[in-house]
């Protein structure tokens, strides 16, 4: 990996692990929300598990429970499941059973299509299982921030080879997405990874928006270098020229992961306070009133 790849993966984990929290803030960790997963198997691929992590929902009761399944950032090469826990943690508050999902990361043998074969298998190791985890089958949503959000977004575009969910393509059934790279044509890093196995444009949601979509909200800074939020826009237009519902909530003067230092998004991350608070309340507000009935928001 080339040294500043290496710099913006670091400070990736930084601040996942911090929960987007900014700079001297306190972080939300176990301490201030003491919900400890399950760890699952979903799958095995060659030898190496992949899990699922389990929160359950703290509030549901009346049957089965909507889901939301959670794949990290980390430019296709880094990051792990865990990196997604505080958000998964309000979801479960919320009312869903939320899934934080390991995926395989980009190697010299691995590329983003076999992550995107993870994160499908995950879609349906997750609805197989629905009774098991007390979950619809039917209200299975996917959060995805940046890379993350570029596989769950293709799993809902390009489908998964499966009729299953609301849309009969095997992906989510709604996107709850944070900085996702959803023009990944234009990405050279993504094409790098590819390692000429794929054409990008075949794994680029913008480029494949179906005529049927899940709902989507994506969070975005207007600034953004590393995904740039023209493939938000693209996405989200095409989305709605077909009747399917997708916001997008750009924040004027941010970068990636909602930085306030546009001079180097790659490290040294400061996610905006109000921002990220309100971004967060509005993808929450929007699966409460997706499958909530309103309750919670």
């Amino acid at each position: 990996m080339d040294p500043t790849r290496k710099a913006f993966v670091a400070a990736l984990l930084a601040v996942a692990l911090a929960g987007c929290s900014p700079r001297g803030s306190r972080p939300e960790s176990v301490a201030a929300a003491p919900e400890e997963p399950s760890r699952l198997v979903f799958r095995d691929v060659g030898g190496r598990e992949l899990a699922a992590f389990v929160f359950r929902a703290r509030s549901h009761s009346r049957g089965p429970a909507p889901a939301i399944l959670l794949f990290h950032g980390g430019g296709w090469v880094a990051g792990g499941a865990d990196w997604t826990f505080p958000r998964a943690r309000r979801y479960a508050r919320m009312g869903l059973v939320a899934i934080a999902i390991d995926y395989r990361l980009s190697d010299e043998v691995t590329t983003p299509v076999d992550a995107l074969d993870d994160v499908c298998e995950a879609f349906r190791w997750v609805r197989r299982n629905a009774e098991m985890l007390g979950i619809d089958p039917s209200r299975v949503a996917g959060h995805g921030v940046s890379a993350g959000g570029q596989l769950v977004a293709a799993a809902a575009t390009r489908g998964c080879g499966s009729s299953e969910g609301s849309f009969g393509n095997g992906g989510p059934d709604a996107l709850v997405l944070w900085s996702p790279a959803l023009d990944v044509v234009r990405d050279g890093w993504f094409r790098r990874l590819l390692q000429g196995r794929a054409d990008p444009v075949d794994y680029s949601p913008a480029d494949r928006v179906p005529a049927r979509m899940a709902p989507a909200i994506i969070v975005h800074g207007a600034e953004d270098t590393l995904t740039p939020v023209d493939g938000a826009r693209r996405f989200c237009e095409r989305a709605g020229a077909n009747g399917n519902r997708c916001e997008l909530q750009a924040y004027p003067g941010l970068g990636h992961l909602l930085t306030r230092n546009l001079a180097n998004q790659e490290d040294d991350y400061d996610p905006d306070p109000v921002a990220s608070t309100d971004g967060i309340a509005r993808q929450e507000r929007f699966l409460c009133e997706l499958w909530l009935d309103g309750q919670s928001c």
